[in-house]
């Protein structure tokens, strides 16, 4: 049986935070691993303009800014803006990108690769419905990702928080395939809470959450597409009171994507059992 308090455990959710505080957590956080890897020598992410990759990109950045400041070695934050042919909400990513003021800013459009991946399918007689097309979208971009960290000897950050992670609401070894999740412990109205201490421009967290991969429906709401509103997340991880409904639509979906939130299983697992 679901039980609320063990899924606020496992994410480490607090009912409140101090902004100063998680952003000194947070930044000390990646600068311990950077200490205890001498190899890496700073961060990949990709921005989409969107809430949380502001965030972890403007974390990302001042740890870089610290580590520099400390003379060991140069390290850099690489910004990648993976668009999927022309994006709807580009300003926006420019604004985050004016925001953060990332090291480097790399563009890869995707559209070039998506398609050839599900052309190559279609020949082959496998055609993608859009959701899964979707998701190959989110797979390139963090292939892209990893190509660029391999190259730099860099790390890939993830943006997805804990309202996110416990609904599933990312694709699985797309975007919720990172080396780093900066933000796991955090739910959406603590990620703007943060980016509001930090002065972030009101519109980038504010806007309406849309993963925006999918075709047929574009930009569509993230909590249209969850059947469940954030505030409603987020005040199940923060310990409160729910409706009936929403409790059970949040247990549900954490419950379908229990897999994805598991290494590859083998048959000594008993997770499966």
């Amino acid at each position: 049986m679901i039980v609320q308090k063990e899924i606020i455990e496992q994410y480490h959710v607090s009912p409140s935070i101090d902004p100063a505080e998680e952003v000194r957590h947070i930044i000390d956080f990646l600068k311990s691993y950077t200490k205890r890897y001498p190899f890496v020598t700073g961060f990949v992410l990709g921005v989409s303009g969107g809430q949380d990759s502001t965030l972890a990109g403007k974390l990302a950045q001042m740890a870089v800014d610290e580590l520099n400041e400390e003379g060991e070695k140069q390290y850099a934050f690489i910004a990648l803006r993976l668009p999927y042919g022309k994006q709807f909400d580009e300003e926006d990513c420019q604004l985050a990108l004016e925001y953060i003021q990332p090291t480097e800013t790399i563009t890869i459009d995707v559209k070039p690769a998506v398609d050839a991946s599900v052309k190559t399918l279609k020949e082959a007689g496998i055609e993608v419905s859009d959701f899964v097309k979707g998701n190959e979208k989110a797979r390139e971009r963090m292939k892209a990702q990893y190509s660029i960290a391999a190259m730099r000897g860099a790390v890939v950050l993830g943006s997805d928080h804990a309202a996110e992670g416990i609904t599933g609401f990312f694709t699985k070894y797309g975007d919720g395939g990172a080396d780093l999740m900066p933000l796991f412990n955090l739910n959406k109205r603590q990620g703007a809470q943060i980016l509001k201490h930090l002065e972030c421009p009101p519109v980038l967290y504010h806007k309406i959450p849309t993963a925006d991969l999918e075709e047929d429906r574009p930009a569509q709401p993230d909590e249209e597409a969850l059947g469940v509103t954030y505030a409603e997340i987020d005040d199940y991880l923060e310990g409160k009171e729910v409706s009936t409904k929403a409790r059970q639509r949040i247990e549900q979906l954490y419950e379908q994507s229990m897999h994805k939130r598991h290494l590859p299983i083998t048959r000594f697992d008993t997770f499966w059992k």
